[in-house]
């Protein structure tokens, strides 16, 4: 739990555009995000009127960390762990908005040093431990945990679509996981075990990566798959996991490539919108 005001905690919102080992092209989305999110911080302080927007336009300081030379890639590990540690040492908000799932690495590694009362709520179609016969034993974007250094922090999955991998493997890893097609049957339980688990622990990190969208609502991704979760389910999801003891959050996989009309770029910047007011809003309120 933080220990002072949320109205004064500053949000660091760090873009990260790193898509090697998988996922191509979605370096490119975490590009595209930050122009937008500086387009929309940007129109929020030239507004003259007052808006909602001014519960947080103040708290937000964004960076974008490029990668654009040999040095950048051969540090990119070492670099990320560092920027995610400074901000959460210095107990800001973190947005950690990356190209694909492995850039989200550093995040869970650094959340794990926090201890086992840090939880972490994760929407994805994939469960990042694949060591299937076909699958590469050396890091990538679909077996990140599996290189995360021991112990990972609780992580509670919604919306995979996974198939294959047993349940005794699954539960090494994750400690709940709610498939989207029970979700899709009756949402309850996983909206109460999130509930639960959220309210014990000390802090809460939520971890989304864009294909838990079903691609018929969010077609900008590199490996789609079917019957995922639709937005109004992914805001269900949401609002069970938050409380104050949310203090990160990370987006991943976006692919501008694949993009209809900026459907999928839409969605993110209102979502990006939506949880910066959830965060500071009711805390705005009240202090005024």
């Amino acid at each position: 739990m933080l220990q002072h005001d949320e109205a004064f905690v500053e949000t660091s919102a760090l873009f990260f555009p790193f898509d090697l080992f998988g996922s191509a092209g979605a370096g490119a989305g975490a590009d595209l995000l930050a122009d937008a999110f500086h387009e929309m911080l940007a129109d929020n302080k030239h507004e003259r009127k007052a808006t909602r927007a001014r519960s947080y336009d103040s708290s937000v300081r964004m960076r974008r960390l490029p990668l654009e030379t040999l040095r950048d890639y051969q540090h990119w590990h070492k670099r990320a762990c560092h920027l995610v540690r400074s901000v959460l040492h210095k107990e800001r908000f973190l947005l950690w908005v990356t190209g694909n799932h492995l850039g989200v690495l550093p995040f869970y590694e650094e959340v794990a040093r926090l201890g086992p009362k840090t939880l972490v709520v994760q929407l994805d179609a994939h469960l990042d431990i694949y060591n299937l016969s076909d699958c590469t034993d050396e890091l990538s974007h679909g077996n990140f945990l599996l290189h995360c250094p021991q112990p990972l922090p609780p992580i509670i999955n919604c919306g995979t679509r996974e198939l294959l991998l047993r349940p005794d493997y699954i539960r090494e890893y994750y400690q709940a996981t709610f498939p989207a097609s029970e979700i899709a049957v009756d949402p309850r339980p996983a909206l109460r075990q999130v509930r639960r688990a959220s309210a014990a622990a000390e802090r809460v990190f939520l971890d989304i990566d864009c294909d838990v969208f079903d691609p018929a609502y969010f077609p900008a991704v590199t490996h789609p798959l079917p019957f995922g979760l639709s937005p109004h389910q992914v805001l269900a999801i949401l609002d069970a996991a938050w409380s104050d003891r949310v203090v990160g959050v990370a987006f991943s996989e976006f692919d501008p490539g694949r993009d209809r009309n900026d459907q999928s770029l839409a969605t993110l910047v209102w979502l990006l919108e939506y949880l910066l007011l959830k965060r500071y809003e009711p805390a705005h309120t009240r202090k005024n």
